[in-house]
């Protein structure tokens, strides 16, 4: 009974132990009351969520610190935060900066380097290097911010990967001259990705970045590790607390399907195709306290065969990004693992809305 009685006290260390990492990259693009709302935080929750970080005693680092420890698959500290921000947008440098460099904090800028100093909206290079100076790293967002799965019209496969790696690299080689460095970590442009535009990353040499949410995990796929975005209706401090608080759901495998007996093998659905993500966990035992949600479907159907997590959507997917949110409690209070996947539907013909 004594042996018993020990072994559910241990149970939520135990729980824990199976994904000890709990490292999270959180992301901002607007710092500012008077920017688009979507894709905006105000500078009031701004503060409030990093003072909550700094009264809660997480470690800030700077991301490349992160990615060496993912290239390496060494583990990665509880309770360590790093911040990033994407689109070169100047309210970065007037809003962001002098917050983040009074506190000694280190962050992440990923710019699409045709806009830099291209108008008001945007920082100048001039901007960039100072905050350079203050450890703040400038990373690559690709030239012109296009949305990289997607070919333009009647362009070849072949053409469409000579494109992709130039607006990759041709923003390496920008960085480099005008900073002096740029670290090999990339963020796509919209979060969007798929398998071949994770290989093209992946023969680059970048550890890249999407916007699915989730803690980092060191058996994870270099070529998405995920980022928690901030702004528009997700603001909130509670909000915030629960997703820095998270750790990696510890996945084995990850596969997708189009039926249960058709492999996926690409990211890329058209719309009204309702794909299968099946996940299989280092701990089985996890599957059963797995809830999974989509956007704009609220709980989705999950199953276990196999002891594999089959999860797919209760309704078609539409044209445009839907993301798979996959969540268990971790055996600790407020600490949730978490998962998401990303899809990306065109519509019935396979043709891209290029309107969003």
């Amino acid at each position: 009974m004594k042996i018993i009685f020990y072994l559910i006290l241990l149970l939520p260390a135990l729980l824990l132990a199976h994904s000890s990492q709990a490292a999270v990259v959180i992301l901002y693009h607007h710092v500012s009351d008077t920017t688009p709302k979507s894709t905006s935080i105000s500078p009031a929750h701004f503060e409030a969520q990093m003072d909550y970080l700094e009264k809660n005693d997480f470690k800030i680092v700077p991301l490349p610190e992160l990615t060496e420890k993912l290239r390496k698959g060494e583990s990665l500290p509880d309770k360590t935060v790093a911040i990033s921000f994407d689109d070169s947008y100047v309210s970065v440098y007037d809003s962001a900066f002098p917050r983040l460099k009074k506190r000694g904090w280190p962050f992440t800028f990923f710019v699409n380097t045709d806009s830099v100093g291209t108008g008001k909206v945007f920082v100048t290079w001039d901007q960039l290097r100072e905050m350079s100076k203050h450890g703040v790293t400038i990373a690559n967002h690709t030239t012109r911010h296009s949305h990289l799965p997607r070919r333009e019209k009647n362009e070849t496969l072949k053409q469409w990967r000579t494109r992709i790696a130039e607006e990759i690299s041709s923003a390496q080689q920008k960085i480099e001259q005008e900073i002096g460095r740029a670290p090999n970590i990339l963020a796509y442009p919209f979060g969007e990705y798929d398998v071949d535009v994770q290989q093209i990353a992946k023969e680059l040499g970048y550890i890249a970045f999407g916007q699915q949410s989730g803690a980092l995990y060191e058996k994870g796929d270099l070529q998405s590790v995920p980022r928690f975005p901030f702004g528009g209706s997700f603001t909130e401090l509670d909000d915030f607390i629960m997703k820095v608080n998270t750790r990696s759901m510890p996945t084995k495998t990850v596969n997708f399907y189009s039926d249960k007996k058709t492999p996926q093998e690409n990211l890329i659905v058209k719309a009204g195709a309702k794909p299968w993500l099946v996940l299989e966990l280092e701990d089985p035992g996890l599957l059963k306290k797995i809830n999974c949600f989509a956007t704009g479907q609220g709980a989705i159907t999950t199953e276990i065969i196999d002891n594999k997590l089959w999860v797919q959507v209760k309704q078609p997917l539409k044209s445009g990004r839907t993301r798979y949110n996959c969540t268990a409690y971790a055996g600790e209070k407020g600490r949730f693992f978490w998962y998401t996947q990303q899809w990306l539907a065109t519509d019935k013909n396979g043709e891209w809305s290029y309107s969003d």
